[in-house]
């Protein structure tokens, strides 16, 4: 396929550079970065100029509708903009209607796997919009990842990340509460890492991604907890789904409290630019009443 990728950061660009190695045609725009090895257009429209799909990976819904409005005239029709990034369900509806307008289709497919996943093709996909779209783009997604989920109408994608990731904000929370207590209870780390993970408590953030150093497979924890995935990040998916639930009138108390600590984390304390799951050395230095 004849493929325009727009937005080439920390996970745009390892993603084209998979497609490119599957023997895709990518072109690629990015205003800020010029990755090695990827073939580069001088504008957006440019990218998109007769490619049969054209993938965006953006920071914010707002950019995306920005980049929709740029690049919708410039698609063949009935071509599919495949949008990767993470943004609000609104805007992926809006994008999806613009495309509608145009006589294009959308597909909003944001990923879980982050820049690991990206560099290794084995991320996963969670897709909204129409099934034949989803199906015309799900090569690429087998290229790119190894699970591609099917949600439903436009907007669904996003809906099942942000609801994904609130539970990882909550599960991380409460995880790295546990060791913290765990610790002043005197119980060994490993001994708690081993009951937990094959009883009731045990979690992906407990049994894949353990935030204690030395216990469970080799995590962040284990480099100093640089990022996998940034708190930065996990602050805006929570935001994110909070907003959802106040447009939805839904009560998401666990979700707000996990996006108030996040929040205190990185805007207050020293979590800006390390991973979600440095929660628990936050929770170390901490007493009950701090």
């Amino acid at each position: 396929m004849k493929i325009g990728f727009i937005g080439l950061g920390n996970m745009g660009a390892p993603m084209a550079r998979n497609l490119l190695a599957a023997g895709h045609v990518v072109t690629g725009f990015d205003p800020a970065a010029s990755p090695k090895g990827i073939p580069m257009a001088a504008s957006a429209s440019a990218a998109a100029s007769g490619a049969d799909v054209v993938i965006t990976m953006l920071p914010n819904g707002d950019i995306l509708k920005s980049v929709a409005q740029d690049i919708h005239p410039h698609m063949p029709p009935r071509t599919v903009h495949l949008d990767c990034s993470t943004v609000d369900v609104e805007s992926a509806r809006a994008v999806a209607q613009a495309a509608t307008e145009a006589g294009l289709s959308a597909v909003d497919a944001p990923v879980s796997g982050g820049v690991g996943g990206a560099t290794l093709g084995t991320l996963t996909f969670m897709a909204g919009g129409p099934e034949a779209a989803f199906e015309a783009v799900l090569p690429l997604l087998g290229v790119m990842g190894q699970r591609a989920v099917f949600c439903g109408a436009a907007g669904n994608g996003q809906a099942a990340k942000i609801c994904n990731n609130m539970i990882l904000g909550i599960t991380m929370i409460g995880t790295c509460e546990a060791f913290a207590l765990a610790d002043k209870l005197g119980l060994d780390r490993q001994a708690m890492f081993d009951v937990v993970s094959t009883s009731s408590g045990s979690s992906w953030s407990m049994n894949s991604y353990c935030p204690a150093p030395g216990i469970g497979p080799e995590s962040p924890a284990d480099n100093g907890y640089r990022p996998g995935f940034a708190a930065d990040l996990m602050l805006k998916d929570l935001r994110l789904a909070q907003a959802a639930a106040a447009a939805a009138d839904a009560d998401t108390p666990l979700g707000q409290h996990a996006q108030d600590l996040y929040a205190r984390f990185v805007e207050e304390e020293d979590g800006a630019g390390r991973d979600f799951s440095a929660m628990l050395p936050r929770f170390e230095k901490r007493g009950r009443g701090d």
